[in-house]
């Protein structure tokens, strides 16, 4: 008994010495390129972050990038890279992390992991950082003082614009900075961009307007030859319609007058909130609940093509349940919409001019736009796939009979195009989307805390051929009739 209580003891002590050799510090080179050369050559792995590999933290740590070429702190890249990568002593095998001091020296505002209070103070029993010669420093030795950069490195400057005591007053920021709001157009591309991104807009709106005009146009004039499961394709067309119509009224209205406030040109600055003109919560809600309508119709759509390829149901069978698809698709973006105006979230977009919601606050860019398309578009995908596998199954079987397949084939190449011509734009729409969620933190702190000329600013900034490619998948999945299911098909 005693032998079997002492080889339990030896088990359970196996392990134990094994993680507490794995948390004695191994010293390794650095290999992140924008971390070489900052006054220490070691590191260790994993860092405070749970990065195993020097790979993983030069993914991350490159979003900082866009602030280290600002130079207006020298010390700012020796902060990042001894968080990321911290210094590793031969002779000290325990974590060495900057002093408190040298976070506080610039005023931004660090994620939460990063942040400020976690460090320790110079003074305090545990050992820290507080010069860029990377030299540790103790509570018996005064830390070298460095070049703090100016106050002015982060104010409200043109091309942003200060809030005065209005409505917006204490209510918006900019990076940050208090009482400091987004100009009306984009402050990253020049005037002719904006301009050219203005005719881009109008050119594509009218061109999906047209399309899904005809497309619905032809449904009313004979109802019967769209049954389930393409029916669903005219109230996609028909959403697109609208949403079209929307960037149509921005495009007679102007930028402006849809998407700004403020009451002279010098002081004009994107909307926030639904207190703007009532073209921008019009343009709004045609744009927003019928967009996120659409995106719910293409969930219907691959689903009545999955019930029909897949589970072999009638168009009859189908079209019995199309209350429930109606009330699926209205419903739910109407919930959506009227969340958003209760909330206030309605605010401008400076690039297309246009009201929706997330273009100045990233909690709801993620949760009432990225969030739900990325759903419908996964979703969609899903039901589309199991569609087509069905029908290759079937066309199998066909072919095992020698049965022609002409007609079957025909009709999986109108799927795969309707597929193409569709979730190859949602995808771009919604990469698009997490460009800009990652990034716009660091626009903003660009805008706020540089002193760069406006072409080094831009080269900061967000990709303009991003922004128009954006707005082109946008306009382009409301032109179903080019995939051969709409109006003209045989």
């Amino acid at each position: 008994m005693a032998s079997l209580w002492l080889l339990l003891l030896l088990l359970l002590a196996a392990p134990l010495s094994n993680m507490a050799a794995s948390k004695e510090l191994v010293c390794e080179p650095i290999t992140v390129p924008m971390c070489r050369g900052i006054g220490y050559n070691l590191t260790y792995m994993p860092n405070q972050f749970n990065h195993d590999t020097q790979e993983e933290v030069g993914l991350e740590v490159h979003q900082f990038w866009p602030l280290v070429r600002i130079r207006c702190s020298p010390d700012l890249l020796f902060f990042l890279c001894s968080m990321y990568t911290p210094i590793c002593l031969p002779d000290y095998r325990k974590p060495l992390p900057p002093c408190r001091s040298v976070c506080e020296r610039y005023g931004f505002e660090w994620p939460e992991r990063m942040s400020c209070e976690r460090l320790p103070k110079l003074g305090d029993e545990t050992l820290c950082m507080d010069q860029n010669s990377s030299d540790a420093t103790t509570t018996t030795i005064a830390p070298i003082a460095l070049p703090k950069p100016p106050r002015k490195a982060c104010r409200c400057r043109d091309p942003l614009v200060p809030i005065k005591r209005d409505y917006f007053y204490n209510r918006i920021s900019t990076g940050t900075l208090p009482n400091c709001a987004q100009p009306c157009h984009q402050p990253f591309f020049s005037a002719e961009e904006n301009a050219f991104t203005g005719f881009w807009i109008g050119l594509w709106s009218i061109l999906c307007f047209l399309s899904t005009l005809t497309t619905v146009a032809t449904f009313l004039i004979d109802m019967e030859r769209f049954k389930y499961p393409e029916r669903p394709i005219i109230f996609l067309a028909t959403c697109y319609l609208f949403v079209s119509l929307g960037y149509i009224i921005r495009l007679v209205a102007g930028h402006e007058r849809v998407a700004c406030s403020g009451t002279s040109e010098q002081q004009q600055h994107i909307l926030y909130d639904t207190t703007g003109p009532a073209l921008c919560t019009l343009v709004f809600l045609l744009i927003y609940f019928f967009g996120m309508a659409s995106s719910i119709w293409w969930v219907v759509l691959s689903f009545t093509w999955f019930l029909a390829a897949g589970l072999k149901w009638g168009s009859e069978a189908i079209a019995s349940y199309s209350q429930y698809f109606h009330l699926a698709a209205w419903l739910i973006p109407s919930i959506k919409s009227i969340v958003v105006l209760a909330l206030s979230s309605v605010d401008g977009d400076p690039v297309a001019g246009i009201c929706y919601v997330g273009n100045q606050n990233l909690e709801n860019l993620r949760g009432f736009v990225l969030a739900p398309l990325v759903v419908y578009l996964f979703t969609g995908s899903l039901f589309l796939l199991a569609g087509f596998v069905s029908l290759f199954r079937i066309r199998s079987i066909i072919k095992q009979g020698g049965t022609k397949t002409d007609k079957l084939e025909r009709l999986m190449i109108r799927i795969g195009l309707f597929t193409v011509l569709y979730t190859v734009p949602a995808t771009i729409v919604v990469a698009c989307l997490v460009y800009e969620q990652h990034y716009r933190p660091v626009w903003e702190q660009v805008l706020a805390c540089s002193c760069l000329s406006d072409p080094q600013r831009s080269s900061l900034g967000p990709d303009y051929a991003v922004s128009c490619s954006n707005t082109s998948c946008v306009s382009s999945l409301g032109s179903p009739r080019e995939s051969g299911f709409g109006p003209g098909r045989p």
